[in-house]
This record gives C-alpha cells, sequence and structure tokens, in this order.
C-alpha cells in the first residue's frame, strides 16, 4: 500500500507541474512596433 501511495503522490506531483507549465505566466501582448521615418520626398 506504500507504494501505491508513493506513485499517486508523483502523479499528483507531475499533473501539478503539468498545469503549471500549461497555464504559467501570462502571455504579454505583442509589443507595437515603432515607426521608422524615412526621408521619402512628399508626392503632390
Amino acid at each position: 500500500m506504500d507504494y501505491l501511495e508513493k506513485v499517486l503522490e508523483k502523479v499528483a506531483e507531475w499533473v501539478r507541474r503539468l498545469i503549471e507549465a500549461m497555464l504559467g505566466p501570462e502571455a504579454e501582448p505583442e509589443a507595437e512596433p515603432i515607426p521608422i521615418p524615412v526621408n521619402d520626398p512628399q508626392r503632390r
């Protein structure tokens, strides 16, 4: 019976780690691109 308890503890630990890995830190929003000035003569 002791063996079964150890196995259940290991399985519970693996499940906890799996859930932490899946939920993990929240995804950061995608950074907005920085506009790059371009020396382009204005067209009229």
